[in-house]
């Protein structure tokens, strides 16, 4: 089967952006002129997937406000005669098929993903964490779609990270197959670098089969006292193969202070309307420093 959802968990509370995420959500936080997550919903769009399930939480209206249509907005801009702007804001609310879930409780990313259960239908689904912006010339989520395609398994994308990084992420184990694809015999949620099976870390990029619901809903509180989407993958480890993907491109971990300005930094000296003037205003910056 082919992928054609996509279900996105953005119901966390934003706690490290604090004070900025009190009454706004981090995914509405913006990378210079577009929030955070419509970096995410645009690689699910530009690799063919169009139905996206958002799994919102409480105080996040302002995600859904922002895909739906402005008819306000859209008619001053229209009066104004600002055709440019006009276009932009509405290319935000024809994009794909956004539809919402809430989460009530925070109980981790695989009561998140639970929650989708009855929109998958059964189908195999794609699944991108908000915090992972990723950048490449084929998405990265189309990369892992391809291999999906062959396989019809669970595929993890995947990176390299320092030893001293392991507790951040979900560390697999396995053995390399060739064409940057691991077939994973073990996966471990967050563990002390001295205990880590390896330095390969699942970062924000699943697809994920229907048969993962049944074990994240025997899956017990793990790792925080939540419900975790890592635990779950490792039992169904026992049951069917797991793959895990190196993708190719740049990641930004947007969820990080340092990695969100970094991200807003590169993408805006890559914008064409900016980049330039962005460039000569940075050299003279550091030249004081």
């Amino acid at each position: 089967m082919k992928i054609k959802r996509a279900v996105i968990p953005a119901a966390g509370l934003g706690t490290r952006f604090l004070p900025a995420t009190k009454s706004s959500p981090k995914e509405m936080l913006p990378i210079v002129d577009k929030p955070a997550i419509q970096y995410v919903i645009e690689e699910a769009v530009q690799a063919g997937i169009s139905s996206i399930l958002i799994i919102t939480g409480r105080g996040k209206e302002a995600i859904e406000n922002y895909f739906d249509v402005s008819f306000e907005l859209e008619k001053i801009l229209e009066e104004r005669g600002k055709r440019e702007e006009l276009n932009t804001v509405r290319k935000i609310a024809e994009m794909a098929d956004v539809f919402y879930v809430r989460q009530r409780e925070a109980l981790g990313l695989g009561h998140a993903v639970l929650c989708a259960k009855n929109w998958t239908k059964g189908e195999p689904f794609a699944v991108f964490l908000g915090d992972d912006i990723i950048f490449s010339e084929t998405p990265c989520i189309k990369q892992m779609m391809n291999i999906f395609e062959e396989k019809q398994r669970c595929i993890l994308g995947v990176m390299d990270v320092a030893k001293e990084e392991t507790s951040k992420f979900g560390i697999i184990e396995g053995k390399e197959i060739g064409n940057s694809l691991i077939e994973v015999t073990n996966i471990v949620e967050k563990p002390d670098p001295k205990d880590a099976p390896s330095n390969t870390a699942v970062v924000g990029r699943y697809v994920l089969p229907p048969q993962i619901f049944e074990e994240i809903e025997k899956t017990k509180a793990g790792v925080g006292g939540e419900i975790q989407l890592t635990d779950a993958i490792k039992s169904l480890l026992k049951k069917e193969k797991v793959y895990a993907y190196r993708f190719k491109g740049k990641r930004y971990d947007i969820g990080d202070k340092l990695g969100f300005l970094q991200a807003t930094v590169e993408i805006a000296l890559k914008r064409e309307d900016l980049g330039k003037q962005f460039k000569d205003y940075l050299k003279e910056l550091l030249a004081k420093y």
